[in-house]
């Protein structure tokens, strides 16, 4: 495991030192080892996790946004990515939330966090409708982050509420993520973001395409959004 961490990373230009390494193959002992008890991930063979897990979440690192002194959210974090493997890699550059709506993965993060001795962490159980309305969660952060959670005009309206003004969220999608962006006009223009950035990503040896996509909030989030749970589901804008 960590002589193909090592080789892949590497090869996209990832350089880590002893202990960073070691936190990555802890890590993914955890999650080979809970994903027997609880469905953290489809994916957790050693190629998997370190491709696209792993690597996948390191992507975010290349899209240019400042990330030094940031506070950062991750949504729907679920097995703990992208969030973790930024951590690892950024250490006391960031403050991290983990956040999810299943407790069984959030008490999953609380172990990781203290297994990897990861400073600057909080994992928080709890919906994004319900706590992105929340005074001490409502644009409070630089970059919000959300990985495969939900088309994109969903995703917005759950996300866009958790960014600080002038703060970014980034989206992580499949090669068909640009296609989405027809679709999140209207969203954009209620919630206050416009586009900022779309990389693409290929990895050559796993036939994988990731599309990361940046928004900058340039407009306050009105009140109303986002919506009561399950209507954003039910009536995506």
């Amino acid at each position: 495991m960590k002589n193909k961490l090592i080789l892949a990373l590497e090869k996209e230009g990832f350089l880590l030192n002893e202990e960073q390494l070691d936190k990555f193959v802890i890590f993914s002992s955890l999650i080979k080892e809970w994903n027997t008890k609880i469905n953290l991930t489809s994916l957790d063979e050693d190629d998997d996790i370190i491709y696209k897990h792993f690597l996948d979440s390191l992507f975010c690192l290349k899209t240019g946004l400042v990330w030094q002194g940031k506070k950062v959210i991750d949504v729907g974090t679920g097995a703990g990515f992208p969030g973790i493997p930024l951590k690892i890699m950024l250490g006391e550059d960031i403050k991290l939330t983990l956040f999810d709506s299943v407790q069984k993965k959030v008490n999953f993060l609380d172990l990781v966090v203290k297994e990897l001795g990861l400073n600057g962490v909080k994992c928080v159980h709890g919906r994004a409708e319900e706590y992105g309305k929340m005074i001490d969660y409502r644009e409070k952060y630089d970059i919000v982050l959300a990985r495969a959670v939900a088309r994109l005009p969903l995703l917005l309206e759950l996300c866009i509420p958790f960014v600080n003004l002038g703060g970014f969220f980034l989206a992580m999608k499949g090669p068909e993520g640009t296609k989405e962006l027809d679709e999140s006009e209207y969203a954009l223009k209620q919630l206050g973001g416009k586009i900022n950035s779309i990389d693409n990503f290929f990895l050559k040896d796993q036939d994988y395409t990731r599309v990361l996509i940046s928004f900058k909030k340039n407009k306050l989030t009105p009140e109303k959004y986002p919506r009561k749970a399950g209507t954003p589901q039910k009536k995506p804008l």
